[in-house]
């Protein structure tokens, strides 16, 4: 069924039963002579605090548009039912790697035209961000809050084993040394402590191939996942395992399942000393245990050039198809994408910003003592960021399956990584097609 001509299934009316159901995300605005501008976010806590500031300053910034923002689960989902059924929002806040998809089905509008008009280019904006929301030279999206990651891990672990807090490891050869220094291994075989863990936090199992200088397709039409770069970057994470025994720490990592945002995180409770993770880890250290004594690197490389590896995130805005006031949400993007918006959100998401030019108060204000270096990594020659495949969903699915393969040790890298690619190739051969049919390839 291609979803592209907006065809409902079952399911589909389902969700739009719900959304029509919904008072919130369908009652009418009151009337008071403004537009209202219905925004959708999936933010909660002190994110959607956030940018509930920043429209609350744009609501003040005149007087003829009002923007109502609503948090929303599931919005990647919900946002695109309701462009199905006739009923969007006028602006949505997606994930980066949604823009694609959202492209595809025709879902979102261009904003080429309109951020021309205004001035908005991409000259303005660190490369990776800008370019993260063109899809096949078209604008669908503008960046909100980006990320970048790095090495975060525990000088206080370190001092306890003689490694100077000072200098963390800058090779993955030095990585595996200090891991090793660092691991604890109880008598029975059990786990008490990890120096490093490949599936902490598992969130970007599909970049450690383009870490080691992988790629995961050829920008083409060929699945690359099998390639002797991502076999090597595989062959590194299943040493873990080899290492340490993979049911060991198999059982070690179930301790913590879903336990990312809480106090009993393994960075929190130093059962973990070394971890990759994004800007962001800054709000819950100090949540969670502010008094921990952490620093934070480049994530080591795998060879001289590729130096500084990072995985580029970000958060987009976008105006979905069919929204009943675009010009009024451009209004409010606006407002969003200049300096002073765009810094008043990432710092009070406590995140960098996607634009070049940041001003002193940016820095100066911001908590996060390592916020030079986020910003820096997102210049990095070896950043990475997720392809710009409809599929990408079903492409990354298949690399987790092949992650979690080798990490259990029931299949080697390249057995796991050639299962990915003869499940995918055919996938990606008809969705090449589909666009060529289209005329969008």
């Amino acid at each position: 069924m291609d979803r592209s001509a907006f065809t409902i299934p079952c399911l589909a009316l389902a969700v739009l039963g719900t959304l029509y159901a919904s008072e919130q995300l369908t009652k009418s605005p009151p009337d008071d002579g403004k537009i209202h501008v219905k925004y959708w976010e999936k933010w909660t806590a002190f994110e959607f605090d956030a940018m509930k500031h920043v429209v609350d300053e744009f609501n003040k910034s005149q007087n003829k548009i009002r923007v109502d923002i609503l948090s929303v689960s599931g919005i990647e989902d919900k946002t695109l039912m309701a462009v199905s059924g006739g009923i969007p929002p006028d602006v949505a806040g997606l994930y980066g790697p949604n823009v694609t998809q959202y492209a595809d089905d025709h879902a979102v509008m261009q904003l080429d035209d309109m951020c021309r008009e205004a001035g908005i280019k991409r000259d303005d904006y660190i490369a990776p961000y800008w370019d993260a929301c063109v899809i096949r030279d078209h604008l669908y999206a503008l960046p909100s809050t980006p990320a970048t990651t790095a090495l975060h891990y525990n000088r206080a672990l370190f001092r306890e084993v003689g490694l100077d807090p000072d200098k963390p490891p800058r090779t993955i050869d030095e990585l595996n040394a200090m891991a090793d220094k660092l691991t604890v291994i109880e008598k029975n075989g059990h786990v008490k402590r990890t120096g490093f863990m490949v599936t902490e936090p598992g969130w970007w199992n599909w970049a450690w191939g383009p870490f080691f200088g992988g790629k995961l397709w050829d920008g083409k039409g060929k699945i690359t996942i099998n390639s002797p770069e991502n076999i090597k970057a595989f062959t590194w994470i299943q040493s873990f395992s080899k290492k340490y025994g993979a049911s060991a720490l198999s059982s070690f990592q179930n301790g913590f399942n879903n336990m990312f945002s809480s106090p009993q995180n393994p960075f929190m409770t130093g059962q973990t000393a070394m971890e990759i993770q994004g800007v962001w880890m800054y709000n819950f250290i100090q949540k969670f245990n502010p008094k921990l004594d952490w620093g934070a690197a480049p994530f080591p490389s795998a060879s001289p050039d590729l130096q500084d590896p990072t995985v580029i995130d970000l958060d987009v805005l976008c105006i979905p198809k069919g929204a009943k006031h675009p010009k009024e949400a451009f209004e409010f993007l606006k407002f969003v994408e200049s300096q002073k918006g765009l810094e008043m959100l990432c710092l009070g998401q406590k995140k960098i910003t996607p634009l070049k030019k940041v001003s002193n108060g940016f820095i100066e204000h911001h908590p996060n003592p390592f916020i030079k270096l986020f910003i820096k990594l997102a210049y990095s020659k070896t950043a990475v960021s997720t392809p710009k495949l409809g599929i990408w969903s079903q492409y990354s699915d298949e690399i987790n399956n092949a992650f979690s393969a080798v990490t259990l040790m029931t299949k080697t890298p390249k057995q796991a990584l050639d299962d990915v690619a003869n499940r995918m190739q055919p996938m990606l051969d008809k969705y090449m097609e589909r666009l060529r049919v289209r005329g969008e390839q």
